[in-house]
């Protein structure tokens, strides 16, 4: 009964800023970690961006100094500010959580988003 939804993709040119929004809906007690992934074609998916309940976040050496993650847990959001964006990263970006939907069952579920575009190109 849970979704994530990603929005935000889109085109830019390289040195471009984008941020990338994924919304957490339907029966949710609590949210654990919540991720960034990213897959190019013909690549394997990375793990992008990670951020904990506590807010404590970390990063691929790929993207640091450049991507910052945050969350807003008020509603069950997780963003992606990405700036100085480079051809290289052109990818599906997926939304990942790990979403508690019973009050009483102390289970955690991995969710995915569908994905969003982002392309980086002049």
């Amino acid at each position: 009964q849970v979704q994530l939804v990603e929005s935000g993709g889109g085109l830019v040119q390289p040195g471009g800023s984008l941020r990338l929004s994924c919304a957490a809906s339907g029966s949710i007690f609590n949210i654990n970690a919540m991720h960034w992934y990213r897959q190019a074609p013909g690549k394997q998916r990375e793990l992008v961006a990670t951020i904990t309940s506590g807010g404590s976040t970390n990063y691929a050496d790929s993207v640091k100094g450049r991507f910052t993650i945050s969350r807003d847990n008020a509603k069950n959001t997780v963003y992606l500010q990405m700036n100085s964006l480079k051809p290289e990263d052109t990818a599906v970006y997926y939304c990942n959580a790990a979403i508690r939907t019973d009050r009483r069952l102390p289970r955690w579920d991995d969710y995915w988003g569908q994905g969003t575009q982002v392309t980086v190109s002049s």
